[in-house]
């Protein structure tokens, strides 16, 4: 399954010069746990860091900086992942266990933001999935129980 069919497309995003006060607030406002750092161009964003509710609280709140002051692009990590979306949910899946990452941002061919996966995005997917293979398995068995019994 390409994982531009299970990403979210409603990417909450911000400009580097965001100052990280209003970062959390867009978190907040928006329900979510991070804020993708994007380059704007002609109608197409461009995401160049990404920054999570950890490191707003490890990199400002603990050190006591000013978050009216600290602009998202000094504590952004410094190296984005980013993953195509017409790449398979199994290549996703270990991208994110080899670098360690709960969130994923999505992109198309050209470099430009379609969208943002998570682990719980893709525990749902898995989760559903594997609902649909047991419901098979339990029908299965019904069916050869009703054929026992018809040819008994």
């Amino acid at each position: 399954m390409p994982i531009g069919e299970i990403c979210s497309r409603n990417v909450v995003c911000a400009k580097r010069d965001t100052v990280v006060k209003v970062a959390a607030q867009l978190m907040r406002e928006h329900h979510v746990g991070s804020v993708v750092v994007v380059e704007e161009m002609v109608e197409k964003r461009i995401p160049t860091g990404i920054v999570t509710d950890r490191d707003i609280a490890v990199a400002v709140v603990a050190l006591g900086l000013d978050p009216e002051v600290i602009q998202i692009a000094d504590i952004a990590a410094g190296d984005l992942v980013t993953v195509r979306e017409d790449w398979d949910l199994s290549e996703v899946v270990e991208l994110m266990q080899i670098r360690s990452l709960r969130r994923m941002v999505v992109t198309d061919v050209h470099g430009h933001l379609v969208g943002i996966v998570t682990a719980d995005d893709v525990l749902s997917v898995l989760a559903e999935e594997m609902s649909e293979l047991a419901s098979m398995v339990g029908g299965e068995r019904k069916r050869e129980e009703a054929l026992r019994k018809v040819m008994a």
